[in-house]
C-alpha cells in the first residue's frame, strides 16, 4: 500500500471535512435550481423543508436528501440528472478512516488483535453490533445503520479464510460489559466460544488483577502481509492510523507478546468465557 496512515476522519484530503458526495451532489442541486430561475424558498416550500436545511444541503454540510433531489430535478428540468445523485449517496459501510485498514486486514495473512473495552468487531455478532450502533454519539440514522450493519456482517467473511491466521486477545472488561440484553449477550458469549473452535482462530481472554501491562494503554491491530512485512493499525474515538514505521511495529510487537503471556491460554479463556455466559 503506498498510503499507510490514516487520514483522521478528513474525507477529502484537504482539511475540508464535508464528504465530496455531499458537496457535489449540493453543488448541482443549486446550480440547477438556479439555472432554472427557482428560489431556494420555493425548493423548501415544494419539498416540505426549511430555508436553512435547503441551504445547508447545497453547501454540502448536510446531505442532500433523496426527496428533496427528486423534487429539484421535476422543478428544474434536469431529466433524472439530479436524481440519479441518491445513488452516490448513500452512507459508507464503515468511517472513512479505516478504510485503509479495512483493505489491509482483506489481504493479511495473519492478524493479532488486542481490544480491552469492546469484542472485535470480526467477532461481533450482529446483534452486538446494532446495540453498539444505537448507541453511538452523535446518533446516526436508519440508512447508515443498515449499511454499517450490512458491511460488518460481510466482513466477518474473512474469518472462513482458513489460511488467514487470527489471534485475538479480549479484556475481562470487555466480556463482561453489558452490550444489548441478557440473552444477546449470552448469545455473544457462545458466538466466541464457536469461532475460537476454527483451526485458523485463537481467542484469548485477559482477565482482572493482571496489574499494570501493555494492553492498558489501549486497543490495537497487527497485521502480516503477504510479503511478511507488518503494519499496525490504532483507533482513538474520531481517528484511526495504520503505519509501517520498523519503531512503532517493534513497540507494538513487544507489547503484543508481553499480552500473550499475561492471558489466559486458550483453553483457560473457553472455560472463563463459557463460565460469564452460564452466569447471565
Amino acid at each position: 500500500m503506498s498510503r499507510l496512515a490514516g487520514n483522521g476522519g478528513n474525507r477529502n484530503g484537504n482539511g475540508d471535512d464535508r464528504p465530496m458526495a455531499w458537496r457535489y451532489a449540493g453543488d448541482q442541486m443549486k446550480r440547477w435550481r438556479e439555472a432554472a430561475g427557482i428560489s431556494r424558498q420555493a425548493l423548501a416550500d415544494e419539498a416540505g423543508y426549511g430555508y436553512d436545511a435547503i441551504k445547508g444541503m447545497e453547501r454540502g454540510v448536510r446531505k442532500a436528501q433523496a426527496h428533496v433531489l427528486r423534487i429539484a430535478d421535476e422543478m428544474s428540468g434536469a431529466q433524472g440528472k439530479l436524481a440519479a445523485a441518491v445513488e452516490f449517496l448513500r452512507p459508507e459501510p464503515f468511517p472513512s478512516y479505516s478504510h485503509d485498514f479495512m483493505h489491509a486486514e482483506s489481504d493479511a495473512v495473519a492478524i493479532s488483535w488486542y481490544e480491552n473495552e469492546f469484542v472485535p468487531g470480526l467477532l461481533q455478532t450482529e446483534e452486538t453490533v446494532l446495540a453498539m450502533l444505537h448507541a453511538h454519539c452523535p446518533p446516526l440514522d436508519d440508512e447508515t445503520i443498515a449499511e454499517r450493519v450490512k458491511g460488518r456482517v460481510q466482513r466477518k467473511s474473512l474469518l472462513d479464510k482458513q489460511t488467514k491466521a487470527f489471534s485475538f486477545v479480549i479484556s475481562e472488561t470487555a466480556l463482561s460489559d453489558r452490550v444489548g440484553t441478557e440473552d444477546e449477550c449470552r448469545r455473544q458469549l457462545h458466538h466466541l466460544l464457536d469461532v475460537g473452535e476454527r483451526r485458523n482462530v485463537t481467542i484469548q481472554v485477559m482477565p482482572y488483577r493482571r496489574g499494570p501491562h501493555p494492553g492498558r494503554l489501549g486497543p490495537f491491530v497487527l497485521l502480516e502481509t503477504p510479503d511478511h512485512a507488518y503494519l499496525g493499525y490504532e483507533e482513538g474515538q474520531t481517528t484511526g492510523v495504520l503505519y509501517s514505521d520498523g519503531g512503532k511495529i517493534s513497540t507494538l510487537r513487544q507489547r503484543h507478546e508481553m499480552i500473550l503471556r499475561l492471558a489466559l491460554n486458550p483453553e483457560e479463556s473457553s472455560a472463563f468465557i463459557s463460565k460469564l455466559a452460564e452466569e447471565l
